[in-house]
């Protein structure tokens, strides 16, 4: 396990007072690297160094608390320039990596699907590509480890033609993969089942959520960014209503732009959604933070007139939870309390999404003779079919449907509407 040093830099009060818990959330990005913290460095200046970052003192301090901790890699809370990281790490001696860098490195290790891992390395070299000189000597110098993962220290020892060239491959293949999405998104947009999605900054407890609304047992882990590539599942509500629950990659403050770009096609599936579940961890002490990075990420990828509910999770861990649960019977569709671990307040937030997804939506029964059979397979491109019965003669059927969309269907009507849908 390698042994790291965090650095925060504050030039301003804001920044100082935000140090302590971005540098807490820096050394979680760290542990769930694979790294062990074993220092942190803070420092208050109002001016940058173009050369270290740091003032030069600190960067001297730096090296003497690399000797004392026997450290191997020094994290920086910011991007530095291919000057300041090439410049710290012949002053300390030691391998210097930025936030951007830690969290690329941390994708590299997670991807699974052929996607994910081409969005990775794109991120990955499009980050590298101005940092190439004096990279490789630097890398071979110093070896392997957190920050070197992905493309390799032979890849970034090419020459930038050749980076150039792979990154262009890259863009293609995913250019490939993103059609292959856009034809399945567009069937899904003909089809009358919602899609939801799950967001929230990471470890807000998305994937718990997922697997107690979907009955699954997916990966559940305390490491930020434990769920990258996006999990689609059907969720069954009580009288026979269904939607898709997507499940994606958590936000964080600071999200490296190369990522945003990179992962496009992923975040693409959010702006397909009927509905955005906004998962809450409310028992963060940053908390209202969290929340603005999440919302701000969204008006970056152009998500601004999709329903959001905001899912208040892990009141399992406050004193007030009952108080809170009370909340859901008062509070408008918009807000829901609950604890994807235990389940409390679930029912509530199923009836809410009931309520959003169904709103303009009533059940009705149809008869359609046995000749008739190839009219079902249209029904189904504009309604969801909740029961489908088959005798010699005839196919019944329970669907839920928009008034309107059934009027071609009234001879076929076979005890008219059974219920409506709440309002």
């Amino acid at each position: 396990m390698e042994k790291a040093i965090l650095v925060n830099l504050a030039t301003n009060k804001q920044e100082k007072e935000e140090a302590p818990d971005s540098m807490m959330e820096l050394e979680l990005l760290a542990k769930a690297a694979g790294a062990q913290v074993v220092a942190k460095v803070f420092q208050y200046r109002t001016q940058v160094s173009p050369k270290y970052f740091i003032g030069e003192g600190k960067v001297e301090e730096i090296a003497q608390l690399k000797e004392e901790t026997e450290a191997n890699l020094i994290i920086f809370d910011h991007n530095l320039t291919p000057i300041q990281q090439r410049s710290l790490e012949e002053r300390i001696k030691a391998r210097v990596i930025d936030r951007t860098q830690l969290i690329l490195d941390i994708f590299a290790q997670r991807a699974r699907s052929s996607e994910g891992k081409l969005q990775v390395e794109l991120a990955q070299l499009t980050y590298l590509l101005p940092r190439l000189t004096g990279k490789g000597r630097a890398l071979s110098r110093l070896g392997g480890g957190i920050g070197t993962r992905g493309p390799g220290e032979k890849k970034l020892e090419e020459d930038r033609r050749r980076i150039l060239k792979r990154i262009n491959k890259i863009n293609q293949e995913i250019l490939k993969l993103q059609k292959r999405r856009e034809i399945q998104r567009q069937a899904r947009r003909e089809s009358p089942v919602p899609l939801v999605s799950l967001i929230g900054y990471t470890s807000a407890g998305k994937s718990t959520l997922f697997n107690s609304l979907t009955k699954e047992s997916t990966l559940v882990s305390p490491n930020l960014f434990a769920t990258l590539d996006p999990l689609l599942r059907r969720v069954e509500l009580a009288d026979g209503t269904y939607f898709l629950l997507s499940d994606t990659v958590g936000f964080i403050r600071k999200l490296p732009i190369e990522l945003v770009t990179s992962f496009r096609a992923t975040l693409e599936e959010i702006e397909e959604a009927s509905c955005l579940l906004h998962v809450i961890d409310l028992a963060s002490q940053r908390v209202e933070e969290q929340i603005e990075a999440v919302e701000k990420t969204l008006v970056e990828i152009g998500i601004n007139d999709i329903p959001i509910i905001r899912v208040y999770n892990k009141i399992d861990l406050l004193p007030n939870r009952l108080e809170l649960l009370s909340l859901n019977d008062r509070s408008d569709n918009h807000s829901v309390y609950i604890s994807a671990l235990t389940g409390e307040g679930l029912d509530q937030l199923l009836l809410k999404l009931r309520t959003l997804l169904f709103e303009r939506f009533q059940f009705f029964k149809l008869k359609i003779p046995r000749n008739q059979a190839e009219l079902v397979a249209s029904l189904g491109r504009w309604s969801l079919i909740t029961k489908k019965i088959e005798s010699n003669d005839s196919i019944e059927l329970t669907l839920l449907a928009e008034p309107k969309k059934i009027r071609p269907f009234l001879d076929y009507l076979n005890g008219g509407k059974e219920g409506e849908a709440q309002a």
